[in-house]
């Protein structure tokens, strides 16, 4: 769960900011919205995907069998490269957000205020951190999730706390919702409005719903039950079962994460914060936790943050690798073309990226 988290979790580090950039005073609403596709659409979507595919093809290899021929080659092809930027995407992404956790910090000197250069060191230092081997990258990102979900934790319910003492934030806020201009929608004040308002700025949102097909596509390292012994059968429905929990977990925890950070961004900070060249900007949460709580609780918080959002590529390197070497042609056999393999070299490639 931990190794999906990275990039779903990962998402708090800018999704409320992006939201309120994107939606403005209905940023709780779009958020809302995310929640609900997120546990009716992508959630029963994905625990079929974990039941059909239990080797960890995921939903993309899954079509190959429903496709004929040439046709099915092109559309599975196609689809690799959407996958394959999504989550380059959300390397960079990921890594430029870190950077700007780093030059905003009060205690980083001010010659390190080289955006492009941190970013490249950033995604330079995970590609070496992942050719150590998989399995070290999990017990990493266990240890960055742990903590970074502790400290978001304390952060939004300290300020849930703050904004339920103060009713008037609430009642600015949904003053500010309804008369909020719909644009390019016509007229304001609106409920169904609002909602369709929501819905159009929802793909700006949905950031981390590509962690979901990251935990299908690493589903032979859950852990089914009984030793080496055990019947392949049950060993296999475990995994299922296991993947499941693993997806339902992830997902409410990040709901409850979401539209309580949504909320306290539209509420708790001012709008042009948020906005280009505000301190908020792109650390919404990291600026609430300087500004009450200090700034060494502050940088603490920074510094989980960067670490997780620096390591979210580590999560699409895994799905990279786990979606597209399977769709790869299948390599002959060493007597099939007259050469030998070198020993280690399949293992490299299971381990790295």
């Amino acid at each position: 769960m931990c190794l999906t988290g990275v990039d779903y979790f990962s998402t708090l580090g800018y999704q409320p900011g992006i939201a309120f950039l994107a939606a403005g005073a209905l940023a709780p609403v779009a958020t809302a919205i995310l929640i609900l596709v997120t546990l009716f659409g992508a959630l029963p979507m994905y625990i079929k995907v974990a039941n059909d595919s239990p080797h960890g093809e995921g939903s993309i290899q899954m079509l190959r069998g429903l496709l004929p021929r040439w046709q099915g080659k092109t559309f599975i092809l196609a689809l690799l490269g959407f996958a394959a930027t999504s989550w380059i995407i959300t390397i960079t992404l990921s890594a430029a957000d870190a950077t700007a956790h780093i030059i905003e910090n009060p205690f980083v000197p001010h010659w390190m205020d080289h955006r492009v250069v941190i970013t490249l060191l950033l995604l330079a230092a995970l590609g070496g951190i992942f050719l150590k081997g998989f399995k070290e990258a999990i017990w990493l990102a266990v240890a960055l999730v742990i903590v970074y979900l502790g400290l978001n934790v304390v952060v939004i319910g300290r300020e849930l706390w703050a904004l339920s003492q103060r009713p008037e934030l609430l009642t600015a806020w949904r003053n500010n919702a309804f008369l909020q201009p719909l644009h390019p929608l016509p007229g304001s004040g609106n409920l169904v409005m609002m909602v369709a308002f929501a819905l159009i700025v929802f793909p700006k949102l949905a950031l981390g719903l590509s962690g979901f097909e990251t935990g299908v596509a690493v589903m032979p390292l859950v852990r089914g039950v009984g030793g080496p012994a055990a019947d392949p059968a049950i060993e296999l429905r475990a995994r299922i079962e296991n993947t499941r929990k693993l997806l339902r977990v992830a997902a409410l925890i990040m709901s409850v994460l979401l539209i309580g950070s949504s909320l306290i961004t539209a509420t708790m900070i001012p709008a042009h914060e948020l906005h280009s060249g505000g301190e908020a900007s792109g650390r919404a949460i990291a600026y609430l936790a300087h500004r009450d709580f200090g700034e060494i609780f502050g940088t603490l918080y920074d510094i989980s943050t960067i670490s997780i959002l620096w390591f979210a590529g580590a999560s699409a390197m895994a799905g990279c690798v786990r979606l597209n070497v399977p769709a790869l042609p299948q390599q002959r056999s060493p007597s099939a073309i007259g050469t030998s393999v070198t020993p280690g070299i399949v293992d490299k490639r299971s381990r790295g990226c």
